[in-house]
């Protein structure tokens, strides 16, 4: 089996996508690892804000075949409406699959928005602190306690099959000071 982390965005009824690419990634991959789930301001695409959280998994996939497998799970919760640009119902991305680094099948791994958002890199970084990450020689927590980027993002409660994806400790510590 191979070790995976998948990012996962939505800023689209947010609540109801996650949940139903939950499903779909869980009937895909078998169990989960989940991160807690935040709320950032869209980077890159003009819309709403954004639902972001990390999951970690195996899988005896190819590479392409997963990447497949994902951009179906998106198509199905309606990804490539392009009535509406803005909306991303469902975003899964391949942020690392095993030991691949550098570009395979049109993809770059690990995935550049690690380092480049804080939306992937921090619930990475609670997720699996002391993951491996090919081709860079340093963990999540400690590329996390040296993010200096100005991207903001906050824990949001989330449930996922009767259970709190980002705990009270988490919202308690980092809720935002200000009406958003």
């Amino acid at each position: 089996m191979i070790p995976i982390f998948l990012g996962i965005g939505s800023n689209a009824d947010r609540e109801h996508h996650i949940g139903r690419g939950l499903d779909a990634l869980c009937q895909l991959l078998g169990p989960l690892d989940l991160s807690p789930v935040f709320e950032s301001d869209a980077v890159g695409v003009l819309g709403h804000r954004f639902y972001n959280m990390v999951v970690g998994a195996e899988t005896n996939l190819k590479l392409a075949d997963l990447n497949a497998s994902l951009k179906a799970i998106e198509a199905a919760c309606g990804r490539r409406d392009r009535r509406f640009p803005g909306r991303i119902t469902l975003d899964i991305d391949i942020l690392t699959f095993g030991n691949l680094a550098g570009s395979h099948n049109g993809l770059q791994l690990p995935r550049p928005e690690i380092l480049a958002n804080a939306f992937v890199l921090w619930p990475l970084a609670l997720l699996a602190p002391n993951a491996v990450l090919p081709g860079i020689d340093r963990v999540p927590a400690d590329l996390w306690e040296a993010w200096s980027g100005e991207q903001q993002l906050w824990p949001v409660a989330f449930d996922w099959q009767g259970q709190a994806l980002t705990s009270s400790r988490l919202l308690d510590t980092y809720r935002p000071r200000a009406a958003l």
